[in-house]
Order: structure tokens, then C-alpha cells, then sequence
């Protein structure tokens, strides 16, 4: 079987999320894996000393097995993959079956910022949505689906996100072969992304 791996990276609150899912209305049959399941335990944060752990930096992977895995899926191999607690900052005891298929989609901040991980990708994808909007979204998502307070959010965000953003993020908008901007309200890119998918057996 020819498994081809898509990566969508940006910001985050950048939309990546909502292009998989607009992805998934036209081409429903393909596996879904995200960066975030590999991020590393740190059971010792909590919403007052969120900067303890920076998840926002390429150390909060656990890289090597990213790529073990996605290396497994692209050789046509089911995978276990990590589940991580959002609440709690830990990875949890059972891992979820993945099994490829033809089109494989890979989702994150980070995708690609390892070398190893781009030359697994077919096609990249950068979603480029503008600072204070992704900030919004971040504050809602945080608040409401993984516990957080405002201030934690906001401090966590000033200390870490936006710096980890313009070190580690921005700066593989380079590698893209595809940049959205405005993510999933971007009708044109999408045609385009639709038509490079359909192309797949």
C-alpha cells in the first residue's frame, strides 16, 4: 500500500484543526495523527506554575518516537499511539490502535521542524492565521477544554507561546509547499489541497 503523509503545521489557534476537518468532508477515508499525542508527561504543572514545562519548545516531544511511528504508518504498519491528559500534563497508561491508510494526515505546531519528520511528508502545509486571533481561539479552547484560567492562559501565552512561536513555528513557514492564510475560511487553497488529495489512490 503507497501511504501518502500529509503535514498540516502553524500557530497555535492557527486553524489547523478546521482544515482537517473541511478535509474531511471531501475525502472522509484517511488516518489522523497528532503531534499533540506525543507531547512528554509533566504532572507537575497546574495553572500556577504553568511555564514549568514549555510546551512550546521542540524538547516537549517525544520526537523519536513521532518518527519511529509515522515511519511504521508510511511502511504500512498499525501503530499504539500515545493519548495525553491535557488536564492533568501527563501521558496516559493506554494508547490508542492507529492503522494506515492510503492518505495519512500528521497536525501540529511543530511538524516540521525535524528533519526526520519532513522527509516522511508528502505534501506540507502551513496554516498562517494572524496573531490575535489565534490567541483568541487559544484562550477559549484552554479555558473551557482543558481547565485553565484566564491568567494562566495569558502568562503562559506572554512567557512562552508567543516566543516558542517566533523561534521554532514561524520560521518553518519556509519549508511549506503550501501556505493558507485564514485557514479553513480560505476557499481557494482548499480547492487546491482537495484536488492534490483526490489525485491519491
Amino acid at each position: 500500500m503507497g501511504v501518502r503523509i500529509i503535514g498540516i503545521s502553524g500557530g497555535s489557534g492557527s486553524g489547523k484543526t478546521t482544515i482537517v476537518q473541511r478535509i474531511s468532508r471531501t475525502i472522509p477515508d484517511f488516518t489522523f495523527l497528532a503531534q499533540d499525542s506525543y507531547y512528554k508527561s509533566a504532572e507537575f504543572v497546574d495553572n500556577e506554575n504553568i511555564t514549568a514545562f514549555n510546551f512550546d519548545h521542540p524538547a516537549a516531544f517525544d520526537t523519536d518516537l513521532m518518527v519511529e511511528q509515522l515511519r511504521a504508518l508510511k511502511g504500512g504498519e498499525t501503530i499504539q499511539v500515545p493519548v495525553y491528559d491535557f488536564v492533568h500534563h501527563r501521558r496516559k497508561a493506554e494508547t490508542l490502535t492507529v492503522a494506515p491508510r492510503n492518505l495519512v494526515i500528521f497536525e501540529g505546531i511543530m511538524v516540521f521542524v525535524d528533519a526526520r519528520v519532513r522527509e516522511l511528508l508528502d505534501l506540507k502545509l502551513y496554516v498562517d492565521t494572524p496573531d490575535d486571533i489565534r490567541f483568541i481561539r487559544r484562550l477559549k479552547r484552554d479555558i473551557t477544554e482543558r481547565g485553565r484560567t484566564v491568567e494562566s492562559v495569558i502568562t503562559q501565552y506572554l512567557d512562552v507561546v508567543r516566543p516558542g512561536h517566533l523561534e521554532f513555528v514561524e520560521p518553518t513557514k519556509a519549508y511549506a509547499d503550501l501556505i493558507i492564510p485564514e485557514g479553513g475560511n480560505n476557499e481557494k487553497a482548499l480547492q487546491v489541497l482537495t484536488s492534490f488529495m483526490q489525485g491519491i489512490p
